[in-house]
Parts: C-alpha cells; sequence; structure tokens
C-alpha cells in the first residue's frame, strides 16, 4: 500500500505476479474511490484507501482501531519484478533480517505476523511443510499430528500441472476471520499453517512476545495498532511526487 501501485492493471504488472495470487477486493476499492471522486473530486489517493480500509477492516473485525496519516500520492508505475515478499518458509532470523531491511524491529515482525490470525493462504506456499519439508521427502517434524492430518486433507501432494491449488484458512480455529490472538496460541502448540509463523516458538525474543500476545489480546491489540502505523510510514509518495488517481487501476491520463 506505499503507492497503490498493486492497483494497477496490466500484463507485467504487480497485480499479475505469481506471488500476489490470491489478493482480492479490489473492486471493493473501486466503489470506495468512486464515492470519494463524487464526492470530494481529486483529493483522496488510491494509497491512503487502501491504509484506511485496512484500518477499518481490522476494526469491523474486532480488532483496534488506529490513527492513519494521510496524504500518501499514488504511483505511476507497477512491475512484477517488484513483488517483494519473503518466503511463507523461512527461518525466524531470515524473517526479522526482512523486517528490518523495512525500518522494522522484532516487536513489528511478531506483531505483524499476527495478522495471520484472520485471511487465507494457497496451499502451494504450505506443500513443503507438509510432504517435503527441507527436501527430506517427510512432512515438518515440529508440526502437531492433528493439525498435519487437517492440512493434508485440505492441501493433497500436487503431482501434476493444472491440478487445483486452494485457498485454505491460515488459522483454521478462526473460520470467520475474526481478530483474535489465537494465531500465537497456534504457534506455541505447533500448529501454524506457515513455517515462518511456527518460527516464532524458536527465537528468545519472538518466543516472550508470542507467549505475552498468546496471554493477552489486549496487548496485541495494543501492539497491532502502534506497528501498523509504523509500517503504514513505509517509503511513501507526498508533496509533488507520484499524483492522485482518478481510477485506482490505471494512472491519469
Amino acid at each position: 500500500g506505499c503507492d497503490a501501485s498493486i492497483l494497477l492493471d496490466g500484463p507485467n504488472t504487480e497485480k499479475a505476479s505469481p506471488k500476489t495470487r490470491g489478493l482480492g477486493a479490489f473492486v471493493l476499492i473501486d466503489k470506495i474511490k468512486q464515492v470519494l471522486e463524487a464526492r470530494c473530486p481529486g483529493a483522496v489517493s488510491c494509497a491512503d484507501i487502501l491504509n484506511l480500509a485496512t484500518r477499518d477492516a481490522v476494526f469491523f473485525s474486532g480488532g483496534p482501531s488506529y490513527p492513519v496519516f494521510l496524504g500518501r500520492r499514488d504511483g505511476r508505475d507497477s512491475h512484477a519484478a517488484w513483488v517483494d515478499l519473503p518466503s511463507p518458509s523461512i527461518s525466524w532470523e531470515s524473517s526479522l533480517a526482512y523486517f528490518e531491511s523495512k525500518g522494522l524491529d522484532v516487536q513489528d515482525m511478531v506483531t505483524l505476523l499476527g495478522a495471520h490470525t484472520m485471511g487465507r493462504v494457497r496451499c502451494s506456499n504450505i506443500l513443503d511443510r507438509l510432504y517435503n519439508f527441507n527436501n527430506t521427502g517427510n512432512p515438518d517434524p515440529s508440526m502437531e499430528a492433528l493439525t498435519l492430518r487437517y492440512l493434508r486433507k485440505q492441501c493433497p501432494p500436487k503431482l501434476k500441472l493444472g491440478q487445483p491449488n486452494p485457498l485454505i484458512n491460515l488459522n483454521p480455529s478462526n473460520p470467520t476471520h475474526r481478530f483474535t490472538n489465537s494465531y500465537y496460541t497456534r504457534v506455541l502448540t505447533n500448529k501454524s499453517v506457515l513455517g515462518v509463523d511456527q518460527q516464532l516458538r524458536y527465537g528468545g525474543d519472538t518466543y516472550d512476545l508470542t507467549d505475552e500476545f498468546a496471554s493477552s489480546i489486549e496487548d496485541f491489540k495494543g501492539g497491532f495498532a502502534y506497528s501498523m502505523s509504523r509500517m503504514g510510514g513505509h517509503k511513501v509518495l507526498t508533496g509533488t511526487k507520484g499524483e492522485i488517481r482518478l481510477d485506482c487501476r490505471m494512472v491519469n491520463k
């Protein structure tokens, strides 16, 4: 959401990258933009809409509200090669290095990964944990047995091209996608869906923060509001940079 480049349509945009497969709700952003343009022409950027819509989606799911500083501008370019997302199976050390490269710290990492208490993921992102962990031909030995059995039922091994790649819940304990702290309880009991989430159990600070958030939904809410505000200020365009798009799917003519 830095400059809303993810919203631009095109054959080689970020939206077209395999790494962003599963993102949705673009039509909802279009509707919000249409209402704003009718009432406040050329005033609210698509980047600000993304940040405000995220805050409100969190709040209406039972999470915290938090201040969103406005004045972002929209970028004019988007390239699939720009998509910079870490592997879902990396170690906590590699995950922390990634977050630190964005100006965030270990508390931000543990807190923001907690967003996985909601949402869905493609089976292709966890097949290695289910069937070939570290190229051993076996599942991840850290995964709790009933969780492994459930996920294997949801995600059969991919044996041929064209086989379905279903979306499954990141947090099977939360099928209605409410803002809860059950994500952290699952980490502590080896029931995480993503490898990067399970890794939070193995670092000293990451374990302590996970334990704190599993014990207190209020601590998680407070930390989440703070870290989302920090992330929302990363590499934004302001002033005369970029533009305020009239249509979030295309640059202004």
